[in-house]
C-alpha cells in the first residue's frame, strides 16, 4: 500500500474558521487517548507565523483524513493560539514561530517528566536567523519560554539553527536540527545531547552541505528506530531525482547518517497538483495496525498569483506498508 492524502490545504478552506491563512509543520502525537497535531502557519491578523493545534475525536485510531483546527474558545470562527508569547516575544515575537517538535521527556533538576514542544523562532524577520525554544506542558496549558534554549555557536552553523526533532531516549535528550540558511543554499544538518533538554553542551555535524538534509525525523518502534528525513531543492533550477523523503533504520538513534542504514527513497518532489516537493516528515505508526506507517508532510502548492511568492504551504501525509520497507532493511 502507498496512497498519499491531502490534510490541509488553503484552497479547500477552513471552515467553520475564517482567519487562517494556512498550516504547515504537522507534528503528531497520541497524548491521554486522543491523537493530537502540533501546527505552525499564518492567521489574517497577524504577519508573523504561530503554533496551533488540530486532533481526531477521542479514542479515533490516527488516520490521514478527520483533524479538526482547535477554535478559539471565545471566537468559534477562529483558529486558537496554542501559547501566548508574552515571554518569548523578545526572541520569537516578529520571526515567529515554526516547526514544532513534541516530546516527553525526564527533568532532573524537578525530578519529573515534562511535556515539551520545541520550535524554532527568530526576533528579526519570518526568514530567520533562528534559534530554537521550547513551550512547557504546566497541566492546564502550553506555557512560553523567556529565552531560546539552543542557539548557532559553531562556524559551520553560520548563525542560525532550526527544524529541531527532538528524541528522549535513554536518558538523554537528543536533537537533531538544521543549521545554515535556505536564502543562500547552505543547509548542514547537526546533532546534539542534553541531560536536561534546555542545556546543551554536546554538538556535532551530522550530515553536510552536499546532501541538504532538511529534517531527520526519528521514532522508536518494535525495539528498534527508524527516521524519515527530507532533501530539499531551494535553488531555482529544476529539483534532482533525489530532493524528496526518504526513510532509513538503526538499531539505536546515533548521531552521524553513517551510523543509520542505507536510506530508502519514499517520495520524489514531482508534482502532484496540491503539493511539489515534501519536507517535514512526521512518521507516526497506526495505532491499530502495526504494519501501517502513516507519513505527515509539507508541500507547496503554486497558485500562480504575482509576487515573489506564488505558492501556498499544503499538509499531506504519505501511508506505507511495512512489507514496503522490509526490502531495505
Amino acid at each position: 500500500m502507498m496512497r498519499e492524502t491531502k490534510v490541509f490545504d488553503p484552497a479547500d478552506g477552513f471552515a467553520p474558521l475564517t482567519n487562517v491563512v494556512e498550516v504547515t509543520d504537522a507534528n503528531v502525537v497520541l497524548r491521554e487517548g486522543k491523537w493530537e497535531m502540533f501546527l505552525a502557519g499564518q492567521i489574517a491578523s497577524s504577519a508573523s507565523t504561530h503554533l496551533f493545534s488540530a486532533s481526531l475525536p477521542v479514542g479515533a485510531s490516527l488516520s490521514a483524513t478527520g483533524w479538526k483546527p482547535e477554535a478559539d474558545p471565545n471566537n468559534p470562527a477562529a483558529i486558537a493560539l496554542l501559547a501566548p508569547n508574552q515571554k518569548s516575544e523578545v526572541w520569537d515575537g516578529s520571526g515567529g514561530r515554526h516547526c514544532p517538535a513534541y516530546v516527553k521527556g525526564w527533568e532532573p533538576r524537578r525530578r519529573e517528566w515534562v511535556e515539551r514542544i520545541y520550535y524554532a523562532g527568530s526576533k528579526e524577520q519570518l526568514w530567520g536567523p533562528y534559534g530554537i525554544g521550547y513551550l512547557e506542558w504546566d497541566g492546564e496549558a502550553w506555557v512560553d519560554q523567556p529565552a531560546p534554549v539552543f542557539v548557532a555557536s559553531e562556524s559551520w552553523e553560520r548563525g542560525s539553527v532550526y527544524e529541531p526533532n527532538v528524541l528522549f531516549h535513554e536518558g538523554k535528550w537528543k536533537l537533531w536540527y538544521v543549521a545554515g540558511s535556505n536564502l543562500e543554499d547552505y543547509l548542514v544538518h547537526g546533532y546534539a545531547e542534553s541531560e536536561d533538554g534546555v542545556h546543551w553542551p554536546k554538538r556535532s555535524m551530522f550530515a553536510g552541505a552536499e546532501l541538504k538534509l532538511f529534517d531527520f525525523a526519528v521514532i522508536e518502534h518494535g525495539g528498534h528506530f527508524e527516521a524519515v528525513f527530507s532533501r530539499v531543492h531551494v535553488a531555482k533550477s529544476a529539483p534532482p531525482a533525489e530532493t524528496g523523503l526518504w526513510w532509513c533504520h538503526a538499531e539505536a538513534p546515533g548521531s552521524r547518517l553513517a551510523d543509520w542504514s542505507e536510506p530508502r527513497q519514499i517520495m520524489t518532489a514531482e508534482d502532484r497538483g496540491w503539493h511539489s516537493g515534501s519536507w517535514r516528515p512526521c512518521p507516526r505508526y497506526r495505532d491499530t495496525e502495526p504494519d501501517d506507517l502513516l507519513v505527515f508532510f509539507d508541500g507547496l502548492r503554486h497558485t500562480g498569483e504575482p509576487g515573489p511568492f506564488p505558492f501556498a504551504f499544503t499538509v499531506g501525509c504519505l501511508e506505507l506498508s511495512r512489507p514496503m520497507l522490509r526490502n531495505a532493511r
